[in-house]
């Protein structure tokens, strides 16, 4: 295959005019975004409250949907596209309307941070206050992807992912509360790196403007050219300067701590005698703070440290030793006394396990006799009712007699089963008969002797109707 046909793959592979919009469409799309009044001013503001309070409670969520309601990145893609297609009036427009965003966002989040009860710095206002050149990338390549999706036929979320990315919003909330607490830091370095996503979001939309060659308003004259390519480099490079000096700051700073880390952990903790209670490592002041306890180190042992600093690319760090001049702890007898109260503390714990253990089997025990010793109540029933079968009314039922009689296996607790009869019939019965039935119903029910069984008969009036009887359940033992 030859190395043309391959060219033409990889162009139509990468190719952006297929799915790309009329010029005149894309042209309304970003003089549309450029214009802030009415609904567009009304949303900007209440997208600064909402990210402000984002900011001021620490909640990631609530910062990224201002972020996606926000109209911020219409006026600076706009500025890009009408530095790319040479027209003046669009550039004017898009700064003013840019410039009117900026100020009001600054007295919106100035006004919330000024009112609100809470006042400490979070970690997500934090991180918007020392940008470095990655912000600068992050910048460059989120509007280079939004130049794109906003010259498409059909509009994806290509830009609200670009204003989540680029973080338009929160450096501004940040900066109006720099202004709020008196921090001129905080406010310096939100609103400078609010200024690098701006001017590189613009210049990627500039590139891509140029790179797609959408039709120009006018040509330059070469003087005009010169000028215009002359101010937007001096833009680049006064943006781009400090973004570099403070990725380099951070990448050493990174390095520092990263080999202070190491400097302690393979010379310092490598001695058994010492033990080292807290580490710092302060990048600006060069000077690696370490607080041990133990054996004190001499001063030939810290001069031989020190030395040992340049072998961690440390030369000129400085290494401050705070000593507390107690003696190291026998570690072996450290770990006896923990592993003595461990096993003290568990035999305790053990203890009371068994002992709980042991109530639980005993009661165990006593409901299995209890259930042993329920009666046969259905039984006594019909025994009962075969022999009156003319009675008006049988209710058999069971219970204990009270624990009052010595303990013994047999009746835990003292306590001994009863069968409680209740029967009322025509003709009562007479003391011998009732003597027989009780004495039947003992042997019946296996009892011990005759006197646990409580029989009550009583006679029917003669005016009274017949009773229903009442069957024994399993619920009728008590």
């Amino acid at each position: 295959m030859s190395l043309d046909i391959w060219r033409q793959r990889f162009h139509a592979r990468f190719d952006l005019q297929p799915d790309q919009a009329d010029a005149s469409e894309i042209d309304e799309t970003f003089r549309c975004g450029a214009e802030f009044r009415g609904t567009t001013l009304w949303v900007l503001i209440l997208a600064i409250l909402i990210a402000s309070i984002g900011l001021n409670v620490n909640s990631t969520a609530v910062i990224i949907g201002a972020m996606l309601i926000s109209p911020l990145m219409g006026p600076i893609m706009a500025l890009g596209y009408g530095a790319g297609i040479n027209d003046s009036a669009l550039m004017r427009s898009s700064m003013f309307n840019l410039g009117l965003a900026t100020l009001l966002s600054l007295l919106a989040s100035t006004a919330y941070f000024l009112i609100t009860p809470l006042s400490q710095a979070h970690s997500e206002l934090l991180a918007r206050t020392t940008p470095s050149i990655w912000d600068v990338l992050i910048a460059f390549f989120g509007g280079l992807a939004g130049a794109i999706g906003a010259t498409r036929r059909i509009k994806s979320n290509l830009i609200p992912g670009v204003a989540i990315a680029t973080a338009l919003m929160p450096p501004l909330c940040t900066a109006g509360y720099g202004l709020a607490v008196g921090n001129w830091q905080y406010f310096g370095g939100a609103l400078y790196l609010f200024a690098i996503n701006c001017v590189f979001i613009a210049i990627a939309t500039l590139v891509m403007v140029r790179m797609m060659q959408l039709p120009s308003i006018r040509l330059l004259e070469d003087r005009s050219r010169i000028k215009r390519r002359t101010v937007i480099g001096v833009v680049v490079v006064m943006t781009l300067g400090p973004s570099v000096y403070l990725a380099t700051n951070l990448v050493q700073k990174e390095w520092f701590d990263r080999n202070s880390a190491r400097f302690v952990t393979e010379v310092i903790r490598a001695n058994p005698n010492v033990l080292v209670l807290s580490q710092a490592a302060d990048y600006p002041s060069r000077q690696i703070q370490v607080t041990l306890a133990g054996e004190r180190v001499s001063d030939a042992a810290m001069d031989a440290m020190q030395l040992r600093l340049a072998d961690y690319a440390l030369g000129n760090a400085k290494l401050v030793l705070a000593q507390s001049g107690q003696v190291m702890p026998d570690i072996n007898a450290v770990k006896a006394d923990i592993l003595r109260d461990f096993v003290q503390s568990n035999q305790t714990e053990i203890g009371v396990r068994e002992a709980r253990i042991a109530t639980l089997q005993k009661e165990l025990a006593d409901l299995r006799k209890a259930a042993q010793m329920q009666l046969p109540l259905h039984d006594m029933y019909r025994e009962i009712a075969v022999q009156f079968p003319a009675a008006l009314h049988i209710a058999v039922t069971s219970g204990y007699r009270a624990a009052d009689l010595p303990v013994s296996a047999e009746f835990p607790g003292g306590a001994r089963p009863l069968l409680l009869v209740q029967l009322q019939l025509a003709e009562p019965l007479n003391a011998a008969e009732k003597q027989r039935l009780r004495l039947g119903l003992a042997v019946r029910a296996g009892l011990k002797s005759v006197d646990d069984v409580q029989l009550e008969v009583r006679a029917a009036a003669a005016t009274s109707s017949k009773a229903k009887s009442i069957k024994p359940s399993k619920k009728d033992q008590s």
